[in-house]
């Protein structure tokens, strides 16, 4: 079996500042990853470099085997076009911070809109589809609703309902929860685990430690744009073999300890 998703020594530069160094991971089909790490770790940037709304500078980035931005011929590497970009990205749903829907269409359009305008799925089909991914993520009866007469939750729930729409093979979170009120993650997070259910290969940025320690089937620490630490939750939450992670988990700990 072939990783869905390999980065190569994958780097990434905004002007003079290198976010990312070296990174080197592989994710396999059905496999769950949360990517984990202080604010300002290049958690985000690697994310979006996966889904190419970020280009590399250096190294090389795979998805399904296919060198993702560009192509080598004749050893000189050219920048693919927008449209072949877009034919890449489709394999890939994501979800963001803030939940981006279209503030003018109802849930179910919001839903509709990228089976019915990318995939030109008939639109009975695109509904139907729509409708049975809103029931699944608890929203069915939301349907006609606009997104300012939804919960931040409730909207986030549409958001992973749209990308999903796409039949993607592989779906990306950036930190899905970090915009809720506490009272709204857990039912984000309730979706999330049904997902991660059905065999989606997954990977989400995040700071719900409990919760990466429950679904997670690999756990990459990553600080200063570098991968830190790889492994199994219970060796990278419970028994950390590097300092920066070891000092990471305590401020967590302590931080909770504060809050409390």
């Amino acid at each position: 079996m072939k990783p869905l998703v390999s980065a190569v020594r994958l780097g990434k530069k905004f002007g003079d500042h290198q976010v990312l160094h070296d990174i080197n991971i592989d994710i396999m089909p059905g496999e769950v990853v949360c990517i984990v790490g202080p604010s300002g770790s290049g958690k985000t940037t690697f994310l979006r470099c996966i889904n190419q709304l970020e280009t590399i500078e250096m190294g090389a980035l795979y998805l399904d085997g296919e060198l993702t931005g560009y192509r080598v011929e004749n050893d000189v590497v050219h920048r693919l076009t927008d449209k072949e970009i877009a034919r890449q990205r489709r394999i890939t749903g994501m979800v963001f911070q803030r939940f981006n829907l279209f503030p003018h269409m109802t849930a179910l359009e919001n839903v509709m809109e990228g089976p019915t305008r990318v995939l030109r799925q008939d639109r009975q089909a695109a509904r139907d589809t729509a409708m049975g991914l809103l029931a699944r993520v608890g929203l069915g009866d939301r349907a006609d609703a606009f997104p300012n007469n939804l919960s931040g939750g409730q909207q986030q729930r549409v958001a992973i309902a749209r990308a999903l729409a796409m039949q993607p093979r592989l779906m990306l979170f950036d930190e899905p929860t970090s915009a809720l009120d506490a009272e709204l993650v857990g039912e984000v997070l309730g979706v999330m685990r049904d997902v991660a259910a059905t065999g989606m290969t997954m990977v989400i940025v995040t700071h719900e430690l409990n919760f990466a320690r429950e679904v997670a089937d690999k756990i990459v620490f990553m600080a200063d744009g570098r991968v830190v630490e790889t492994g199994p939750p219970e060796q990278v939450l419970e028994d950390p073999q590097e300092a920066r992670t070891k000092a990471f988990l305590a401020a967590v700990v302590s931080k909770k300890q504060d809050a409390a």
